[in-house]
């Protein structure tokens, strides 16, 4: 008779995970300036982050949301976790807008 409390041997490997794919920009240039624009825009005090990752978005708006992300976390200074729910909302209000 086994023990019922015997670990399966596939729980006890350790779990290796794939690194992270970075995204790369369909228009690079385009990726570059509004990183450059964000981080030239953050320096200015009465700017808010909202503000900065709408104008952003109008040169990366035709990137994947994980490339938008990206270019808000570079140029302004967004966590990831906050960059993705600014892309969220902005495309939300652009859409409206529309």
């Amino acid at each position: 008779m086994t023990p019922s409390n015997t670990k399966n041997e596939t729980l006890d490997k350790p779990k290796v995970t794939e690194k992270a794919k970075v995204p790369t920009p369909k228009n690079s240039v385009n990726y570059k300036k509004a990183v450059d624009l964000g981080k030239k825009l953050s320096k200015n005090p009465d700017t808010t982050k909202i503000d900065v990752a709408t104008k952003m978005y109008d040169l990366v708006k035709d990137e994947a949301r994980e490339v938008i992300s990206m270019a808000f976390i570079e140029g302004a200074n967004l966590t990831p976790k906050g960059s993705m729910t600014y892309v969220y909302n902005i495309r939300r209000k652009m859409k409206k807008l529309a």
